[in-house]
C-alpha cells in the first residue's frame, strides 16, 4: 500500500507511523472518516432542510394561492386542515391569521410569510420585507358618523372601536383627541353611534362605511400584502437563496399578469413607418420567407393594447395576433 495515497487524504503527519503501528493507522484513519461523514450529513441536512412558509387565511389567501400555482406551485388544501400541500419538497405551508404571521417570523417559527404591512406595522414586527406584492390593497382609515363635526369630537372624550390598537394609539395621540380605545374583533363598521364614537378599520372601497352611515376624516395608512422574511432566514445562505428564488418568480408572475405579447406581419414596404414600436427593450424581428416583410413581436402593458391595435392596423401590420403571458423575467 502507498501510505502516502491514504495520509494525504486524512493527515500527512502520519507517515512515520502508518505502517509501524497498523491499529493506530486504523484508528486515525476511522475517526477521520466519522468526521468527513458528519461534515457531509450536516451540509445534506441543510440542503433538504424545508422552507417554512405562513400563508394567511381569509380574503388573502386565494390571491396567495393563485400566486404560487402561476409561479410553479400548485396549492392543495384538504378539507378543515391548515397545511396545504405548495408542490414543492422544500416548501412546508401552515395557514394562519396575517395578524399573527409577522410575530411568529420574528421569533423564529418560521422563515417567510405573506400578510399586509398594516399588520407589520401595528405588532412592529422585525422582519425583513422581500417583495411588495401590490394586492389586496387598503387604507386604514378613521370614521365617524357622518353628522359628526370636528367640534363634537373634541368636545368629549372618543370611544374608538378598532382592531388596530398601536395604530389608534399613535394618531390618537399625535391629533390631541381624548380617547377610550375599545378593542374590536371584526365587524367594526357597527359600533357607531350607539357604541363607539369613532373606528378606525381597514377599507378598499369605502362603501361599506357608507352604508353604515360613516364618514372618512383621515388615512392613516395605505396597505398591501407582502411577501416578508424572517432576520434569521435572510441571514442564513441556503434559505436566503431559496426566498430570493421565490421572489423572483413571483415577480415574474407580477410582470406576466400586466403584460401581453403582440405578434404581427409589417410589409417590408411599411416597415419604416413602424419605428419606434413600443417594447420591454426592443422589438423581436425576424424576416419573413422570401423576404417580403418583417415578423414583428413586443411585450407591452396591456393597458397600451385598446389603443395600440388600431394604430398598428392604420400603419400597415397584418395578422395581427394577442396573446397572455405566463411570466416576464426581467
Amino acid at each position: 500500500m502507498d501510505n502516502k495515497g491514504v495520509t494525504g487524504i486524512y493527515d500527512s503527519k502520519i507517515d512515520a507511523i502508518i505502517f509501524k503501528n497498523p491499529t493506530v493507522t486504523f484508528n486515525r484513519v476511522t475517526f477521520r472518516y466519522k468526521k468527513l461523514n458528519i461534515f457531509y450529513q450536516f451540509h445534506y441536512n441543510k440542503l433538504m432542510e424545508k422552507l417554512k412558509i405562513l400563508i394567511p387565511k381569509g380574503r388573502i389567501y386565494d390571491n396567495v394561492s393563485r400566486l404560487f400555482s402561476e409561479a410553479g406551485f400548485p396549492v392543495t388544501l384538504a378539507d378543515r386542515t391548515y397545511r396545504p400541500v405548495l408542490g414543492a419538497s422544500w416548501l412546508d405551508a401552515k395557514i394562519m391569521k396575517p395578524q399573527n404571521v409577522g410575530e411568529l417570523l420574528e421569533i423564529g417559527c418560521h422563515d417567510a410569510g405573506f400578510t399586509g404591512i398594516d399588520w407589520i406595522k401595528e405588532n412592529s414586527s422585525d422582519v425583513e420585507e422581500v417583495l411588495d406584492l401590490g394586492f389586496d390593497k387598503v387604507r386604514i382609515i378613521a370614521a365617524v358618523p357622518a353628522d359628526y363635526d370636528d367640534a363634537k369630537l373634541r368636545s368629549k372624550k372618543l370611544v374608538v372601536a378598532t382592531e388596530y390598537v398601536n395604530l389608534a394609539e399613535q394618531w390618537l395621540k399625535s391629533s390631541g383627541f381624548e380617547y377610550r380605545i375599545l378593542r374590536t374583533y371584526g365587524a367594526t363598521e357597527v359600533f357607531p353611534p350607539d357604541d363607539a364614537d369613532m373606528i378606525i378599520d381597514n377599507t378598499s372601497t369605502g362603501q361599506t362605511l357608507k352604508d353604515n352611515g360613516l364618514k372618512i376624516i383621515a388615512t392613516l395608512l395605505e396597505s398591501s400584502t407582502r411577501f416578508v422574511a424572517s432576520r434569521s432566514a435572510m441571514a442564513d445562505a441556503g434559505k436566503r437563496s431559496r426566498i430570493e428564488e421565490l421572489a423572483m418568480l413571483f415577480r415574474a408572475v407580477l410582470d406576466g399578469r400586466e403584460r401581453v405579447m403582440l405578434e404581427m406581419n409589417i410589409p417590408k414596404e411599411r416597415f419604416e413607418s413602424l419605428s419606434g414600436l413600443p417594447a420591454m427593450r426592443s422589438p423581436t424581428i425576424a424576416t419573413l420567407f422570401g423576404e417580403a416583410g418583417f415578423a414583428v413581436k413586443i411585450a407591452v402593458k396591456k393597458h397600451e393594447v385598446p389603443d395600440l391595435i388600431p394604430k398598428l392596423k392604420k400603419l400597415g401590420a397584418l395578422d395581427i395576433v394577442e396573446y397572455d403571458l405566463r411570466k416576464v423575467v426581467m
